[in-house]
Protein backbone atom coordinates (compact mmCIF):
# COMPACT_ATOMS: atom_id res chain seq x y z
CA UNK A 1 0.00 0.00 0.00
CA UNK A 2 1.72 3.17 -1.18
CA UNK A 3 1.12 6.88 -1.23
CA UNK A 4 -1.40 8.17 -3.75
CA UNK A 5 0.06 10.13 -6.65
CA UNK A 6 -1.44 13.61 -6.78
CA UNK A 7 0.63 14.70 -9.76
CA UNK A 8 2.92 17.71 -9.43
CA UNK A 9 3.70 18.74 -5.84
CA UNK A 10 1.19 21.39 -4.73
CA UNK A 11 2.28 24.84 -3.65
CA UNK A 12 0.89 27.53 -1.39
CA UNK A 13 -0.17 29.45 -4.51
CA UNK A 14 -3.88 30.30 -4.89
CA UNK A 15 -6.18 27.49 -5.96
CA UNK A 16 -6.55 26.84 -9.68
CA UNK A 17 -10.24 27.51 -10.19
CA UNK A 18 -11.27 24.62 -12.40
CA UNK A 19 -14.98 24.15 -13.19
CA UNK A 20 -15.01 21.15 -10.86
CA UNK A 21 -13.55 23.16 -7.99
CA UNK A 22 -15.88 26.08 -8.64
CA UNK A 23 -18.86 23.73 -8.52
CA UNK A 24 -17.66 22.27 -5.22
CA UNK A 25 -17.19 25.69 -3.66
CA UNK A 26 -20.55 26.89 -4.99
CA UNK A 27 -22.32 23.91 -3.45
CA UNK A 28 -20.72 24.62 -0.08
CA UNK A 29 -21.58 28.30 -0.14
CA UNK A 30 -25.16 27.53 -1.17
CA UNK A 31 -25.50 25.01 1.65
CA UNK A 32 -24.53 27.65 4.21
CA UNK A 33 -26.97 30.15 2.66
CA UNK A 34 -29.79 27.93 3.92
CA UNK A 35 -30.71 29.20 7.42
CA UNK A 36 -29.31 27.07 10.21
CA UNK A 37 -31.84 24.70 11.73
CA UNK A 38 -29.59 22.00 13.08
CA UNK A 39 -29.54 18.23 12.83
CA UNK A 40 -32.81 16.47 13.51
CA UNK A 41 -34.86 13.42 12.71
CA UNK A 42 -37.41 13.62 9.90
CA UNK A 43 -39.90 14.78 12.54
CA UNK A 44 -38.00 18.05 12.84
CA UNK A 45 -36.05 19.69 15.68
CA UNK A 46 -37.17 19.15 19.26
CA UNK A 47 -37.44 22.39 21.30
CA UNK A 48 -36.53 23.00 24.92
CA UNK A 49 -33.54 20.66 25.22
CA UNK A 50 -30.87 23.25 26.06
CA UNK A 51 -31.92 25.65 28.82
CA UNK A 52 -30.00 28.89 29.24
CA UNK A 53 -28.60 28.57 32.77
CA UNK A 54 -25.55 28.92 34.94
CA UNK A 55 -23.22 25.95 35.22
CA UNK A 56 -20.89 27.25 37.93
CA UNK A 57 -17.82 26.56 35.77
CA UNK A 58 -15.27 29.36 36.09
CA UNK A 59 -14.59 30.83 32.64
CA UNK A 60 -12.60 33.85 33.83
CA UNK A 61 -9.29 32.39 32.73
CA UNK A 62 -10.71 31.52 29.34
CA UNK A 63 -11.90 35.05 28.72
CA UNK A 64 -8.57 36.43 29.85
CA UNK A 65 -6.74 34.08 27.47
CA UNK A 66 -8.90 35.34 24.59
CA UNK A 67 -8.24 38.97 25.59
CA UNK A 68 -4.48 38.30 25.76
CA UNK A 69 -4.51 36.77 22.30
CA UNK A 70 -6.54 39.60 20.75
CA UNK A 71 -4.37 42.18 22.51
CA UNK A 72 -1.22 40.73 20.96
CA UNK A 73 -2.52 41.00 17.39
CA UNK A 74 -1.91 43.92 15.07
CA UNK A 75 -4.91 45.91 13.86
CA UNK A 76 -4.67 44.12 10.50
CA UNK A 77 -4.54 40.70 12.16
CA UNK A 78 -7.56 41.50 14.32
CA UNK A 79 -9.48 42.59 11.23
CA UNK A 80 -8.66 39.28 9.53
CA UNK A 81 -8.93 36.98 12.53
CA UNK A 82 -12.02 38.21 14.37
CA UNK A 83 -15.68 37.98 13.38
CA UNK A 84 -19.08 38.96 14.72
CA UNK A 85 -20.82 36.19 16.60
CA UNK A 86 -23.37 35.36 13.91
CA UNK A 87 -20.92 35.37 10.99
CA UNK A 88 -21.62 32.66 8.42
CA UNK A 89 -17.95 31.64 8.41
CA UNK A 90 -18.69 29.45 11.43
CA UNK A 91 -20.23 27.06 8.91
CA UNK A 92 -17.35 27.13 6.40
CA UNK A 93 -15.18 24.58 8.23
CA UNK A 94 -14.07 21.56 6.19
CA UNK A 95 -11.76 18.65 6.91
CA UNK A 96 -10.06 18.53 3.50
CA UNK A 97 -6.55 19.70 2.75
CA UNK A 98 -7.60 22.41 0.28
CA UNK A 99 -7.51 26.14 1.12
CA UNK A 100 -10.77 27.48 -0.24
CA UNK A 101 -13.17 29.06 2.27
CA UNK A 102 -10.50 29.12 4.98
CA UNK A 103 -10.69 32.23 7.14
CA UNK A 104 -9.11 33.70 10.25
CA UNK A 105 -5.36 33.68 10.89
CA UNK A 106 -3.15 30.78 9.85
CA UNK A 107 -1.13 29.51 12.82
CA UNK A 108 1.83 28.95 10.50
CA UNK A 109 1.95 32.67 9.77
CA UNK A 110 1.82 33.81 13.40
CA UNK A 111 4.98 34.35 15.40
CA UNK A 112 5.66 31.90 18.22
CA UNK A 113 4.23 34.15 20.97
CA UNK A 114 0.93 34.76 19.16
CA UNK A 115 0.63 31.10 18.27
CA UNK A 116 1.16 30.12 21.90
CA UNK A 117 -1.51 32.60 22.99
CA UNK A 118 -3.93 31.02 20.53
CA UNK A 119 -3.03 27.55 21.81
CA UNK A 120 -3.60 28.73 25.38
CA UNK A 121 -7.26 29.35 24.50
CA UNK A 122 -7.50 25.77 23.26
CA UNK A 123 -5.63 24.46 26.30
CA UNK A 124 -8.07 26.12 28.70
CA UNK A 125 -11.14 25.10 26.70
CA UNK A 126 -10.14 21.44 26.43
CA UNK A 127 -9.08 18.72 28.82
CA UNK A 128 -5.43 17.68 28.90
CA UNK A 129 -6.35 14.63 26.82
CA UNK A 130 -8.48 16.66 24.43
CA UNK A 131 -5.78 19.26 23.89
CA UNK A 132 -3.16 16.58 23.32
CA UNK A 133 -5.43 14.79 20.86
CA UNK A 134 -5.86 17.96 18.79
CA UNK A 135 -2.09 18.55 18.78
CA UNK A 136 -1.47 14.93 17.78
CA UNK A 137 -3.86 15.24 14.81
CA UNK A 138 -1.99 18.35 13.68
CA UNK A 139 1.34 16.58 14.10
CA UNK A 140 0.13 13.62 12.05
CA UNK A 141 -0.69 16.11 9.32
CA UNK A 142 3.03 16.90 9.27
CA UNK A 143 3.77 13.15 9.19
CA UNK A 144 1.83 12.68 5.94
CA UNK A 145 3.52 15.81 4.59
CA UNK A 146 6.92 14.28 5.38
CA UNK A 147 5.96 11.01 3.70
CA UNK A 148 4.72 12.80 0.59
CA UNK A 149 7.46 15.42 0.48
CA UNK A 150 4.77 18.10 0.78
CA UNK A 151 5.41 19.77 4.11
CA UNK A 152 4.64 23.14 2.51
CA UNK A 153 0.97 22.11 2.26
CA UNK A 154 0.69 19.40 4.92
CA UNK A 155 2.18 20.37 8.26
CA UNK A 156 1.35 20.87 11.93
CA UNK A 157 0.63 24.61 11.80
CA UNK A 158 -1.37 24.90 8.60
CA UNK A 159 -4.59 25.57 10.56
CA UNK A 160 -6.75 28.66 10.67
CA UNK A 161 -7.81 30.18 13.99
CA UNK A 162 -10.73 32.58 14.39
CA UNK A 163 -12.24 34.45 17.33
CA UNK A 164 -15.94 35.30 17.32
CA UNK A 165 -17.86 37.73 19.49
CA UNK A 166 -16.68 39.92 22.35
CA UNK A 167 -15.01 38.05 25.20
CA UNK A 168 -13.61 41.30 26.63
CA UNK A 169 -17.14 42.66 27.15
CA UNK A 170 -18.56 39.59 28.85
CA UNK A 171 -20.76 38.82 25.87
CA UNK A 172 -21.09 35.50 24.01
CA UNK A 173 -17.93 34.57 22.18
CA UNK A 174 -16.17 31.59 20.72
CA UNK A 175 -13.33 30.25 18.65
CA UNK A 176 -12.80 27.97 15.68
CA UNK A 177 -9.78 25.92 14.61
CA UNK A 178 -10.06 24.80 10.99
CA UNK A 179 -7.81 22.75 8.74
CA UNK A 180 -7.03 19.28 7.43
CA UNK A 181 -8.55 16.68 9.77
CA UNK A 182 -8.99 19.17 12.63
CA UNK A 183 -12.14 21.28 12.85
CA UNK A 184 -13.19 22.42 16.31
CA UNK A 185 -15.97 24.92 17.04
CA UNK A 186 -16.29 26.25 20.59
CA UNK A 187 -18.93 28.72 21.83
CA UNK A 188 -19.39 30.37 25.24
CA UNK A 189 -22.69 31.84 26.37
CA UNK A 190 -22.26 33.01 29.95
CA UNK A 191 -20.44 30.10 31.58
CA UNK A 192 -22.03 27.51 29.28
CA UNK A 193 -19.84 25.97 26.58
CA UNK A 194 -20.75 24.12 23.38
CA UNK A 195 -17.88 22.23 21.71
CA UNK A 196 -19.58 21.16 18.50
CA UNK A 197 -19.30 20.52 15.65
CA UNK A 198 -15.95 18.85 16.31
CA UNK A 199 -14.44 16.83 13.50
CA UNK A 200 -11.15 15.02 14.16
CA UNK A 201 -9.46 12.65 11.76
CA UNK A 202 -6.07 11.26 10.81
CA UNK A 203 -4.28 9.54 7.93
CA UNK A 204 -2.12 7.84 9.08
CA UNK A 205 -3.30 7.27 12.65
CA UNK A 206 0.24 6.29 13.70
CA UNK A 207 3.49 8.02 12.80
CA UNK A 208 5.98 5.26 12.06
CA UNK A 209 8.76 7.75 11.41
CA UNK A 210 9.52 11.42 11.05
CA UNK A 211 9.57 14.25 13.58
CA UNK A 212 6.69 12.82 15.62
CA UNK A 213 7.43 9.11 15.31
CA UNK A 214 5.31 7.07 17.73
CA UNK A 215 2.37 9.50 17.79
CA UNK A 216 -0.87 7.52 17.58
CA UNK A 217 -4.54 8.45 17.83
CA UNK A 218 -8.03 6.93 18.02
CA UNK A 219 -7.01 3.52 19.31
CA UNK A 220 -9.21 3.86 22.40
CA UNK A 221 -12.21 5.09 20.39
CA UNK A 222 -11.65 2.17 18.04
CA UNK A 223 -11.21 -0.43 20.78
CA UNK A 224 -14.23 0.60 22.88
CA UNK A 225 -16.54 0.66 19.87
CA UNK A 226 -15.26 -2.79 18.93
CA UNK A 227 -15.66 -4.01 22.52
CA UNK A 228 -19.24 -2.78 22.80
CA UNK A 229 -20.32 -4.42 19.56
CA UNK A 230 -18.54 -7.69 20.42
CA UNK A 231 -20.43 -7.83 23.73
CA UNK A 232 -23.87 -7.73 22.09
CA UNK A 233 -25.93 -10.91 21.90
CA UNK A 234 -27.65 -12.03 18.70
CA UNK A 235 -30.86 -10.11 19.39
CA UNK A 236 -28.98 -6.91 20.23
CA UNK A 237 -26.80 -7.26 17.13
CA UNK A 238 -29.84 -7.48 14.89
CA UNK A 239 -30.91 -4.14 16.33
CA UNK A 240 -27.45 -2.57 16.20
CA UNK A 241 -26.46 -3.48 12.64
CA UNK A 242 -27.86 -0.94 10.19
CA UNK A 243 -26.12 -2.01 6.97
CA UNK A 244 -23.67 -4.33 5.26
CA UNK A 245 -21.43 -1.78 3.54
CA UNK A 246 -19.64 1.10 5.24
CA UNK A 247 -21.08 4.49 4.25
CA UNK A 248 -18.95 6.54 1.87
CA UNK A 249 -18.25 9.00 4.67
CA UNK A 250 -19.72 10.34 7.88
CA UNK A 251 -23.39 11.25 7.57
CA UNK A 252 -23.11 14.57 9.44
CA UNK A 253 -19.75 15.90 8.30
CA UNK A 254 -18.94 19.33 6.89
CA UNK A 255 -21.74 21.36 5.27
CA UNK A 256 -24.44 19.07 6.67
CA UNK A 257 -25.61 21.31 9.47
CA UNK A 258 -29.30 20.66 8.73
CA UNK A 259 -29.07 16.96 7.93
CA UNK A 260 -31.98 14.70 8.89
CA UNK A 261 -31.05 11.38 10.47
CA UNK A 262 -33.45 9.07 12.29
CA UNK A 263 -32.50 6.96 15.29
CA UNK A 264 -31.21 3.50 14.43
CA UNK A 265 -29.50 0.74 16.34
CA UNK A 266 -29.79 -0.82 19.75
CA UNK A 267 -31.04 1.54 22.50
CA UNK A 268 -28.87 2.01 25.57
CA UNK A 269 -31.97 1.05 27.57
CA UNK A 270 -31.65 -2.44 26.07
CA UNK A 271 -28.03 -2.94 27.22
CA UNK A 272 -27.08 -4.96 30.27
CA UNK A 273 -25.16 -3.34 33.11
CA UNK A 274 -21.69 -4.15 31.79
CA UNK A 275 -22.57 -3.10 28.24
CA UNK A 276 -24.04 0.13 29.57
CA UNK A 277 -20.79 0.90 31.37
CA UNK A 278 -18.82 0.31 28.16
CA UNK A 279 -21.24 2.52 26.22
CA UNK A 280 -20.85 5.36 28.72
CA UNK A 281 -17.08 4.95 28.71
CA UNK A 282 -17.21 5.31 24.93
CA UNK A 283 -19.32 8.47 25.17
CA UNK A 284 -16.94 9.85 27.80
CA UNK A 285 -14.03 9.63 25.34
CA UNK A 286 -15.75 12.19 23.14
CA UNK A 287 -17.40 14.31 25.84
CA UNK A 288 -14.14 14.28 27.80
CA UNK A 289 -12.37 16.34 25.17
CA UNK A 290 -13.79 19.39 26.96
CA UNK A 291 -12.19 20.85 30.08
CA UNK A 292 -13.23 18.91 33.21
CA UNK A 293 -15.88 21.38 34.40
CA UNK A 294 -17.69 21.61 31.09
CA UNK A 295 -17.22 17.89 30.42
CA UNK A 296 -19.16 17.13 33.63
CA UNK A 297 -21.98 19.42 32.53
CA UNK A 298 -22.08 17.82 29.10
CA UNK A 299 -21.97 14.31 30.53
CA UNK A 300 -24.97 15.08 32.75
CA UNK A 301 -26.81 16.45 29.71
CA UNK A 302 -26.13 13.23 27.78
CA UNK A 303 -27.00 10.96 30.73
CA UNK A 304 -30.36 12.68 31.11
CA UNK A 305 -31.23 11.16 27.71
CA UNK A 306 -29.46 7.80 28.15
CA UNK A 307 -32.61 5.77 27.55
CA UNK A 308 -33.16 7.63 24.26
CA UNK A 309 -29.62 6.96 23.06
CA UNK A 310 -28.88 4.43 20.32
CA UNK A 311 -25.74 2.57 19.23
CA UNK A 312 -25.60 1.68 15.52
CA UNK A 313 -23.00 -0.40 13.69
CA UNK A 314 -21.79 -1.33 10.21
CA UNK A 315 -18.82 -3.57 9.43
CA UNK A 316 -16.59 -6.22 10.94
CA UNK A 317 -15.49 -5.95 14.56
CA UNK A 318 -12.20 -7.64 13.62
CA UNK A 319 -11.72 -5.49 10.53
CA UNK A 320 -13.01 -2.08 9.50
CA UNK A 321 -16.23 -0.56 10.74
CA UNK A 322 -18.50 2.42 11.32
CA UNK A 323 -20.43 3.18 14.49
CA UNK A 324 -22.78 5.88 15.65
CA UNK A 325 -24.08 7.05 19.04
CA UNK A 326 -27.23 9.14 18.63
CA UNK A 327 -29.57 10.81 21.11
CA UNK A 328 -31.57 14.06 21.20
CA UNK A 329 -28.52 15.89 22.57
CA UNK A 330 -25.47 14.19 21.04
CA UNK A 331 -24.47 12.53 17.79
CA UNK A 332 -21.11 10.76 17.49
CA UNK A 333 -19.79 9.07 14.35
CA UNK A 334 -16.62 6.99 13.90
CA UNK A 335 -15.50 5.40 10.63
CA UNK A 336 -12.51 3.71 9.04
CA UNK A 337 -11.84 5.34 5.68
CA UNK A 338 -10.40 4.52 2.28
CA UNK A 339 -7.15 6.20 1.37
CA UNK A 340 -6.88 9.81 0.29
CA UNK A 341 -3.19 10.41 0.83
CA UNK A 342 -2.50 6.66 0.50
CA UNK A 343 -3.48 4.70 -2.61
CA UNK A 344 -5.83 2.14 -1.04
CA UNK A 345 -9.36 2.41 -2.42
CA UNK A 346 -10.95 0.36 0.36
CA UNK A 347 -11.12 1.33 4.04
CA UNK A 348 -8.32 0.44 6.43
CA UNK A 349 -7.56 1.21 10.05
CA UNK A 350 -4.86 3.68 9.04
CA UNK A 351 -7.39 6.40 8.11
CA UNK A 352 -10.14 7.39 10.57
CA UNK A 353 -12.78 10.13 10.68
CA UNK A 354 -14.83 11.08 13.75
CA UNK A 355 -17.37 13.79 14.47
CA UNK A 356 -19.38 14.99 17.45
CA UNK A 357 -22.51 17.09 16.92
CA UNK A 358 -25.26 18.57 19.09
CA UNK A 359 -28.58 17.83 17.37
CA UNK A 360 -31.79 19.81 17.62
CA UNK A 361 -30.33 23.21 16.99
CA UNK A 362 -27.43 23.65 19.39
CA UNK A 363 -24.38 23.11 17.19
CA UNK A 364 -22.35 26.35 17.35
CA UNK A 365 -24.33 27.06 20.56
CA UNK A 366 -27.10 28.33 18.29
CA UNK A 367 -30.03 27.54 20.59
CA UNK A 368 -28.29 29.08 23.61
CA UNK A 369 -27.46 32.18 21.56
CA UNK A 370 -31.07 32.47 20.42
CA UNK A 371 -32.27 32.39 24.02
CA UNK A 372 -29.58 34.86 25.09
CA UNK A 373 -30.62 37.34 22.40
CA UNK A 374 -34.29 36.99 23.27
CA UNK A 375 -33.60 37.50 26.98
CA UNK A 376 -31.07 40.31 26.84
CA UNK A 377 -31.34 41.99 23.45
CA UNK A 378 -34.95 41.69 22.41
CA UNK A 379 -34.08 39.09 19.79
CA UNK A 380 -31.36 41.12 18.05
CA UNK A 381 -28.02 39.47 17.43
CA UNK A 382 -25.30 41.24 19.38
Amino acid sequence: MGLRDRGSPPTRAPEVWTPQLLAKVEWRVLSTAVPFRGLSTTDGPLPGLFPLERTGVDVTGLRRAAEDYLGALTAKERAEGRFVMHDVSWRYWANGARYFLRHGLCLEELDERKRELALEILRRSLSDAGFQQVLDMMRLNLTIGELRGETDTLNEWLYWFSIYGEPEKGRPWGWQLDGHHVNVNCVFVGDQMVLTPTFLGAEPVTAEGGKYAGTTVFRREEALGQQLFASLDDVQRKQAVIGDVLPEDLFVGAFRDNFELNYEGVPFAGLNEEQHRTALELVDLYVGRANPGHARVRRDEVLAHADETHFAWVGDADGVFYYRVHSPVILIEFEHQAGVMYDNDTPTRRHIHTIVRTPNGNDYGADLLRQHHERHHGGSRK
